[in-house]
């Protein structure tokens, strides 16, 4: 970037400064193409009120062609970054009246590219650090370059400001109860993910109106209670400034500005060091017309946040209608630094840099460069109230609509048996109708950066549980209700608790297997199972679900246990003992033979009942070329005996043999009993 001749700017015309805080005016944003605040000046405080009318009409523009063709000359020369020549084409134009604020917007561009990012522009007298020291002294507080930090985790995303009445939503973010409330409720989403309230939020039941009228009513925004806790107790001053501003918000929305401006002093005296407060009450100052006071709010804010948009938007606007077009210049280019799609800080700038003639230079801006931050900074926080059902630390947080949060693990669990909150018994039914539960950012965020050593140890516990849960020889899970066979589908209806938990385990170590046993009057469950693999769960609404599995080995318990409601055990695998010689060629001879037995038997059964077998078990198994290739035997064996009318103690036998041979004959003879019962 050229350096300039630093030049002395005329005064900034009086219809200039009128206009330069409405930025809520519908008519002024229309007028200047805005289409709308910076997303953070949005949010962070009230909008600004009209204070003064109009300014006057713009010249005419350059309608000749000798001028169009200077315009085009020095905006090309300010693209090229040959600034001081673009300045002395402008400037030319400027002196034929042929210039008007619109067309300085490549000009605005230009410079404002060549403002770093993270570089606020210094006050000339270094104003700035004297303000900020002053304020703190009237604050009572130390200066803010001795102040502490506030952790940002403890920031609302949508005003910036300190957490009030912090709601977390179901997607895990957490916003101030009133910045969700803002708007319609068909309209709300979250400022992060995008994702629309109504989406997130089901109402727990029906307004009587709603109910009458058969609309859903909207849903409630409830306040995370253990973060509530936490916030008033450590930070009683910042919490409660945090709810002045929004008092105040509500005040100067209802155009009662002094007494918003008293709400601001309040909040200003519990929390100096508040970059929001000192931005807003700026807003308010300029409204009252008390310019010199705005700006010194608003530098103070740009101190605390330099990276704020809204607070160099503000001083920029007293510094302008003070008359300090040189500083004003700086700021609103700043801000375009800032944000180069806001349209509003580009028309300023624009603005700000026509006069009735154009200055022959501009003086360089001046940066500051490692700028210091000004921060809080909270002590030790071992005492945070982080026990719940399990008397751990949190693990995965996860907050429900009624406001309360719990580990997500535990959650679930209570949630199998009843669902309603644990603490304040609301229906959280919605809850298990979507199985979709989002970590609550802020609580994970503030764990691991406060606990990080107890967040550890909690993570190490959570990972040798898992790899308890993987072992799929010692305390395996066991479902006792069935005979299950390898290779044969076995579809499972879920409901009991213990068996929701179970489930749910399986499939979050990734093993998702489990075993299944028959039941025993004296034993509790049968000596012999099968090992199924969960291939698909259908969840409902009520919490049950349907479990599509198929068998895969066959085990041996070799010790009983439980775990958590639900039976385990420590079980070995079997296999069939292979053959050689002629056994082996005896054993291919009956495998043939049988097979043709199950077949034709299976072909004489009636359509209806095949219909159904084929609809449970599907297809009969083809015949392998090798009866021993499979160390369980062949398929077509164990879908046979799931499809044969045997009790299941008549079936258990088999499921326990080691000899392809004695299994073969087994289901020979039981299919010879059958056919003579037929005929």
């Amino acid at each position: 970037m050229d350096s300039f001749q630093t030049g002395q700017m005329l005064s900034l015309p009086a219809e200039l400064g009128s206009n330069n805080l409405e930025l809520a005016e519908p008519a002024a944003s229309a007028a200047r193409g805005d289409t709308g605040p910076h997303p953070e000046a949005a949010r962070e405080g009230p909008a600004p009120l009209p204070t003064r009318p109009p300014g006057q009409e713009q010249p005419p523009r350059a309608s000749t062609p000798e001028c169009k063709v200077l315009l085009k000359q020095a905006d090309a020369l300010a693209s090229g970054g040959r600034l001081r020549e673009a300045l002395e084409v402008y400037r030319q134009l400027s002196e034929r009246q042929q210039l008007v604020a619109e067309q300085l917007e490549q000009l605005v561009r230009c410079l404002a590219e060549n403002v770093p990012r993270g570089e606020a522009p210094e006050p000339p007298d270094g104003s700035l650090a004297v303000s900020c020291a002053v304020a703190a002294e009237d604050a009572g507080v130390a200066t803010a370059a001795e102040a502490t930090e506030v952790w940002d985790g403890f920031k609302c995303r949508k005003c910036h400001g300190f957490l009030s009445d912090p709601v977390s939503l179901s997607c895990g973010h957490t916003f101030c109860k009133l910045c969700l409330e803002r708007g319609r409720a068909a309209d709300r989403r979250c400022a992060l993910c995008g994702v629309k309230l109504s989406a997130l939020m089901v109402a727990t039941g029906r307004a009587r109106g709603a109910r009458r009228a058969g609309q859903q009513a909207p849903p409630p925004l409830r306040v995370n209670v253990v973060l509530s806790g936490l916030l008033g107790k450590l930070f009683p001053g910042p919490a409660r400034a945090s709810q002045l501003r929004h008092e105040g918000n509500r005040l100067y929305r209802e155009r009662q500005v002094e007494a918003a401006l008293l709400k601001y002093n309040e909040a200003v005296r519990l929390a100096p060091n508040d970059h929001l407060l000192y931005s807003n009450r700026s807003q308010i100052y300029f409204t009252l017309e008390s310019h010199e006071d705005a700006l010194h709010d608003a530098e103070i804010a740009c101190k605390l946040r330099p990276m704020g948009f809204k607070a160099h938007f503000r001083k920029a606007q007293a510094l302008a209608t003070l008359g300090k077009v040189e500083e004003a210049l700086r700021e609103f280019l700043y801000c375009v630094s800032l944000d180069g799609k806001n349209k509003r800080a580009r028309a300023e700038a624009q603005r700000v840099s026509f006069d009735d003639q154009l200055p022959k230079g501009l003086p360089p801006l001046r940066l500051l460069q490692g700028r210091d931050f000004v921060f809080y900074v909270w002590s030790d926080c071992s005492f945070l109230p982080f026990l719940f059902l399990n008397f751990r630390l949190f693990y995965e947080p996860v907050t429900t609509p009624c406001g309360h949060t719990f580990c997500l693990k535990c959650l679930e669990r209570c949630l199998d048996h009843n669902a309603k909150c644990p603490l304040c018994k609301d229906g959280l039914s919605q809850c298990l109708a979507s199985r979709k539960y989002s970590k609550n950012v802020i609580m994970e965020e503030l764990i691991a950066k406060f606990l990080p050593e107890e967040l550890k140890e909690r993570r190490r516990l959570y990972e040798e549980e898992m790899e308890e849960l993987s072992n799929l020889n010692k305390n395996v899970p066991i479902f006792v209700c069935t005979m299950a066979y390898p290779t044969v589908p076995c579809p499972l209806h879920i409901f009991e608790p213990c068996y929701r938990l179970m489930i749910r385990r399986c499939i979050e170590t990734g093993t998702r297997q489990f075993g299944m046993c028959l039941g025993d009057p004296v034993k509790g469950f049968a000596e012999y199972g099968c090992i199924l693999e969960i291939r698909n769960v259908q969840f409902f609404a009520d919490g049950r679900s349907v479990v599509d599995s198929i068998g895969k080995r066959r085990f041996k318990v070799l010790h009983q246990g439980q775990r958590d409601g639900y039976n385990t055990a420590d079980i070995e695998y079997i296999e069939d003992q292979k053959v050689q010689g002629e056994d082996c060629a005896e054993l291919m001879g009956l495998h043939n033979c049988v097979y043709e037995q199950a077949s034709s038997w299976f072909h004489s059964l009636k359509s209806s009942l095949k219909n159904r077998i084929l609809n449970h078990f599907g297809p009969m198994p083809e015949k392998d070329a090798d009866p021993q290739i499979n160390p369980n035997g062949p398929a077509w064996c164990w879908w046979t005996l799931a499809v044969l009318p045997l009790e299941s103690r008549a079936q258990l036998p088999f499921l326990a043999m080691r000899s392809l041979k004695d299994r073969l004959n087994g289901i020979r003879r039981v299919l010879a009993f059958i056919s003579r019962n037929q005929n």
